[in-house]
């Protein structure tokens, strides 16, 4: 789920050794849009913390910019979007299922589970390779072959905002709400864009 198609595994590939050089790792990498312009996202974050700052998204645009210039990878023009993963995160590694356990999400099979694709709940951990999840409105505990997963992501709720205005305390970092300024909707992620073209 790190990657979602042919062309975004193949640029996965090579991004991860560079993230991997500034001590960080790649949650996503997506390239979208048509042919005449492109947007490859990247998200990144701390393995320490599961954050990121601007200054290392900057400098991990960079050294991506160098790797794709000389290699050239994507035919025609596009974006390079660098960010962090946002606090309503996608969950795209098995490890993310135990992270983030106790938190509610969404997620989505690529088949179809029990009569339906899409489910909601609360993340129960990992068994084996099955992610764990108490759903909503059930009394067991379902099993998802983490295979099977196309999207997971984090619900942007109270719980999940208390939790991040916990992570900031810890850092010292000033109480919010997470929210930008002026912006009641969603939290936005750190962003640095630069066209390599």
């Amino acid at each position: 789920m790190r990657a979602k198609t042919a062309e975004d595994r193949q640029l996965l590939e090579m991004i991860d050794p560079v993230a991997e050089s500034l001590g960080l790792a790649i949650v996503r990498v997506r390239l979208m849009g048509g042919t005449l312009r492109r947007r490859l996202q990247i998200m990144a974050e701390r393995p320490s913390d599961h954050d990121i700052s601007v200054e290392q998204c900057a400098r991990l645009s960079r050294a991506v910019s160098e790797v794709l210039d000389a290699a050239d990878p994507i035919a025609g023009e596009y974006m390079l979007e660098v960010s962090s993963p946002g606090i309503d995160r996608p969950l795209t590694r098995l490890e993310d299922f135990d992270t983030f356990q106790g938190l509610e999400a969404r997620l989505e099979t690529d088949r179809m589970v029990e009569g339906r694709k899409r489910f909601k709940g609360v993340v129960a951990g990992v068994e084996d390779d099955n992610v764990a999840v108490d759903l909503d409105g059930e009394d067991d505990t379902a099993l998802i072959p983490f295979a099977w997963l196309s999207e997971a992501k984090l619900v942007l709720n109270d719980d999940l905002l208390k939790r991040g205005a916990a992570i900031r305390a810890a850092r010292g970092e000033p109480e919010d709400d997470g929210l930008p300024e002026g912006d009641a909707d969603e939290p936005q992620p750190k962003t640095t864009t630069k066209d390599p073209r």
